[in-house]
């Protein structure tokens, strides 16, 4: 169980961010628990995930702050740097985390990579290799991937749980 005073902290970052988001961040809470929530990014233009929208879920362990929450992207992405089962692999989330970061920086850092994939650090050997070997591959199949995913209409549906026929 998390601390009352860590609990606070958290409740504030989030109104804060539904309040005042940074630039293609918004984030959804479960009113009745909102230690449930999910951050919605908006793919970055010049990317190939531009127009799509990616929720990202997160889970407070007992040990937060000092151990960073689990982020794992809902939907599915063509990314080197996230695995086929929604992993993410960033630093800030591993060996570079900071009890100082917040629910903000992390959603700004998992944009950016985004915008700046790493492939040597790849959770998606297909993904990863397709980046260094064919560019113009990779950004092809992570445009269609997006199209079918992640597009406004694609969240809707699952927001709603209506099923795609």
């Amino acid at each position: 169980m998390l601390q009352p005073t860590t609990m606070r902290k958290i409740i504030k970052e989030l109104s804060q961010l539904r309040s005042d988001p940074p630039e293609g961040i918004r984030v959804q809470v479960d009113e009745e628990d909102v230690l449930q929530f999910v951050g919605i990014i908006a793919g970055p233009e010049g990317t190939p995930y531009h127009g799509g929208y990616f929720k990202v879920r997160f889970s407070f362990g007992d040990e937060f702050p000092a151990a960073p929450p689990k982020c794992i992207f809902t939907t599915k992405i063509f990314h080197p740097n996230v695995s086929p089962a929604g992993d993410i692999c960033v630093s800030t989330l591993k060996k570079d985390w900071k009890p100082t970061y917040g629910i903000t920086h992390i959603l700004t850092v998992i944009k950016c990579l985004l915008i700046y994939p790493n492939p040597e650090s790849a959770l998606d050997e297909e993904a990863g290799k397709m980046l260094l070997d064919d560019y113009a591959g990779y950004c092809n199949r992570a445009k269609l991937m997006t199209s079918i995913h992640a597009t406004r209409v694609c969240i809707l549906l699952h927001i709603w749980k209506i099923p795609i026929k």
